[in-house]
């Protein structure tokens, strides 16, 4: 995977999180990493004249969180830092990556998260229901995950829905790029209403998950191999507990079916996922990099 990975960096500890988990993803990609910090726009309170002195310091301010942010990185990542105006930090950081021509957006989790978990702020839930592009989620404390753990595997939640095509296709882009091995997961047969029979879900449910990673193997090219797993568990938050994750392992789920094309929309199965997981999560774009049926 060739091309620029861009973090969104606030001098927070969940910045930080966002830095080393996009230079993870750009040493183990070889793409370049572009650190972005993305300062207010220039429609100030009218009541407050401009203070040429007071930029002078904003500027001055954020080129050292810039340049702390990159010594945290190693030399030999190739990497440049960048100061961006916006009405938000979320449309600064989309029209930076888009500038950019980004393949990736990397965001830390808001404040007050668990260590090793997710919380979505107004930033992250901004982005989830609007870029066009992958959004890569970095959990509480990725700044301490040891350097060299790298890219070992891929996660897929693969299913049957409109945007399958385009998570199948960014996960393989991924697994190339990196190295690291796929696994495919389904969740289809997890968090069904209470009123349908168990018993049946247990025969048609599982019959359909083999099914459908079937499927997904299948159209996978002959050089790349797959594990394949089926969630189980009375709902998505509790079969994600009982999976097997592994220190330098991604999950990746497509975006919702409500999203319009190539945009973003946090469905609720990855937002379950989301509450669970203890490693980053990539939401995929419907149709990114997809040569889907109009």
């Amino acid at each position: 995977m060739s091309g620029r990975v861009v973090v969104g960096y606030t001098a927070t500890n969940a910045g930080l999180d966002a830095v080393a988990l996009g230079a993870r993803l750009a040493v183990a990609s070889g793409a370049q990493l572009d650190i972005v910090l993305i300062l207010p726009g220039s429609g100030r309170n009218v009541i407050d004249p401009s203070d040429a002195g007071y930029d002078r310091y904003l500027l001055d301010t954020a080129e050292k969180w810039l340049s702390d942010a990159a010594a945290t990185i190693s030399p030999a990542i190739t990497s440049n830092t960048h100061i961006r105006f916006g009405e938000s930090f979320a449309e600064g950081l989309m029209a930076a990556a888009k500038d950019l021509k980004a393949t990736h957006i990397v965001i830390g989790t808001a404040g007050g998260g668990r260590l090793g978990r997710h919380r979505l702020g107004t930033v992250a839930t901004t982005l989830l229901h609007s870029a066009e592009i992958p959004v890569v989620l970095a959990p509480e404390g990725s700044r301490n995950t040891d350097d060299s753990v790298g890219i070992t595997r891929i996660t897929a939640a693969v299913g049957t829905r409109p945007g399958a095509g385009a998570l199948m296709n960014e996960a393989l882009a991924l697994v190339s790029a990196t190295g690291a091995r796929l696994r495919l997961l389904s969740l289809i047969t997890v968090d069904l209403p209470p009123s349908v029979d168990t018993g049946v879900i247990r025969i048609t449910g599982a019959a359909h998950a083999d099914d459908v990673l079937a499927s997904a193997r299948a159209a996978l090219p002959s050089a790349i191999a797959a594990e394949a797993v089926v969630a189980r568990g009375t709902s998505i938050e509790d079969a994600v507990q009982h999976l097997e994750w592994e220190p330098g392992e991604i999950a990746m789920v497509g975006s919702s079916r409500l999203a319009r094309r190539r945009r973003l929309f946090l469905g609720s199965t990855a937002a379950k996922m989301l509450h669970e997981l203890t490693v980053p999560m990539i939401v995929v774009p419907r149709n990114s990099l997809a040569k889907e049926s109009q």
